[in-house]
């Protein structure tokens, strides 16, 4: 039975019949009592965030819950319950639409702002770095929409300074964040400001959360408007509807 028992092993939950704990804590005892927020810190993390780690961490959620049809995850979910899937299938769809390039620069601007603080090197030297060994596309700034600002991003800057005038985190992320924007808008020659990925890539470097957590934490943020727009979806009907409507042709570029 041990060979059994020890199949799986996990710190997260312990149950048996009429008893759930969760990180050593009873189910009856967090529900009601904990924010949905703090419940993901705590199944994550193991520990209880502060009332100040916690507004910081919720807003983070909050702020990337949505960018509209136009983005593949949200159209992947419209489109895939006019082919009459179910709301899980659907959202099941469009999670797995988040990837490297759409979904993933969250997790790649942490890293960028780990690898920063881990060089030795004046961050102009540390970033040109980081461009030969990762490309010139810099995670976190900049926006093919939202120009000249992403309206997200500022508002996100400013709860993390207040964070840090609470003691939540010590802004040492923040301060890289906003070097690198400096540097790289100097550049440039011209504005390019941090965006709603580099700002939550902020808080979660700010908050202690591993970088491939960032990109778990935006999937479960991301997961409401999912929700939202295939249930708006389910509610407006229509069958079978792809990427474009049926009278825009695609290029055909054989013989």
């Amino acid at each position: 039975m041990s060979d059994v028992a020890d199949w799986w092993r996990t710190s997260i939950i312990d149950m048996e019949p009429g008893r759930i704990h969760l990180r050593g804590q009873p189910i009856q005892d967090l529900i009601g009592t904990l924010s949905f927020a703090e419940m993901i810190w705590l199944m994550v993390r193991g520990d209880s965030p502060t009332p100040a780690q916690a507004r910081l961490f919720e807003a983070a959620l909050v702020s990337a819950v949505d960018h509209g049809p136009q983005a593949p995850s949200i159209a992947t979910a419209r489109m895939a319950v006019t082919c009459g899937l179910p709301l899980n299938n659907a959202m099941a769809s469009a999670v797995n639409m988040l990837g490297d390039v759409h979904g993933g620069a969250g997790e790649q601007a942490v890293e960028l702002y780990h690898y920063i603080a881990a060089s030795k090197h004046p961050l102009s030297e540390a970033l040109d770095q980081w461009i030969a060994d990762r490309g010139k596309i810099i995670p976190g700034f900049g926006h093919r929409f939202h120009k000249p600002v992403d309206p997200r991003a500022p508002r996100l800057m400013a709860l993390v300074a207040d964070a840090v005038s609470e003691g939540a985190c010590d802004g040492r992320f923040l301060e890289i964040g906003q070097t690198i924007e400096a540097e790289i808008t100097q550049r440039k020659g011209q504005p390019l400001p941090m965006n709603i990925d580099g700002a939550t890539a902020v808080i979660y470097a700010e908050l202690g959360f591993a970088p491939p957590l960032a990109r778990g934490l935006f999937c479960l943020s991301r997961s409401v408007g999912i929700l939202a727009h295939a249930w708006e979806q389910t509610e407006q009907g229509g069958r079978n509807k792809g990427p474009t409507p049926p009278q825009y042709r695609w290029t055909h570029d054989g013989d």
